[in-house]
């Protein structure tokens, strides 16, 4: 149950459109949801504003589908990342609303409409073209949780003047997601340009001796750029779930 939900459901309680006893009932989903294979941990959007995310890879799409179903019936949006496009053909056959991002391999479930919560605009940045599934996990998680959200990719600094061109959407950017593999240089250059934070995203894109994003990793953690928060290799959804909370409009 999210907040507006609740907020709703004690104001018809107050007036006497439902029952103390129909309230009741409707709470005793919360905290938790025990299913035979998850727990699904309903009160979360209470906590922190969005619901529970289900994680793609390693679930059967019978797994997906059986979550998904219990929190739509609860009036949640519901976000299912690393999915693929397997399992996404069968999800939609049970939920024709939702929303696939191939490129991204996200599913997005929509039981009400997306409130914007975020203050200003999350810029996603991408050194090339590899690192645009990694850059499309951030753009549309930021999206689903409420964000205002704008694109920049293949600007990386083999053709820095590609980025530089474009300084007056660096400038607007109320915080900046920036995704890179091979040697991960651009988002200490990015760092180097705003006044924002940046949240780095190392991807495992690069030959031998990027080590699968571990150098990508280890350079942006050494970065000399101040402002700059780094998190785990191709984790885009990390990324745009920080950026959401410093985003965040609301308390």
């Amino acid at each position: 149950m999210n907040v507006r939900l609740l907020k709703r459901l004690l104001e018809d309680v107050e007036k006497g459109r439902v029952g103390v006893d129909e309230a009741l009932y409707r709470l005793k989903g919360l905290p938790f949801e025990e299913l035979e294979f998850a727990t699904i941990d309903t009160h979360r959007s209470l906590r922190q504003g969005f619901p529970e995310v289900i994680f793609g890879e390693g679930k059967s799409a019978t797994q997906i589908r059986e979550i998904a179903g219990r929190m739509t019936k609860k009036k949640e949006n519901v976000l299912v990342t690393r999915i693929d496009e397997k399992k996404a053909r069968a999800l939609r056959r049970a939920f024709p609303e939702a929303d696939y991002n191939k490129v991204a391999r996200t599913l997005f479930i929509r039981s009400h409409p997306v409130k914007r919560t975020g203050r200003g605009t999350v810029l996603v940045i991408c050194a090339g073209t590899s690192d645009v599934p990694v850059a499309e996990e951030a753009a549309t998680t930021a999206e689903c949780m409420g964000n205002r959200v704008e694109r920049l990719y293949d600007v990386g600094v083999a053709g820095i003047h590609r980025l530089l061109h474009k300084k007056e959407i660096l400038f607007a950017a109320n915080v900046l997601i920036v995704a890179a593999g091979m040697e991960g240089a651009l988002p200490s250059v990015v760092a180097g340009l705003v006044a924002r934070p940046v949240i780095a995203v190392p991807t495992s894109v690069g030959y031998g001796a990027n080590l699968g994003g571990l150098t990508t990793l280890l350079a942006m953690l050494n970065s000399c750029s101040a402002g700059i928060s780094v998190v785990n290799i191709d984790n885009g959804f990390g990324a745009a779930y920080v950026a959401s909370l410093i985003n965040r409009a609301e308390g």
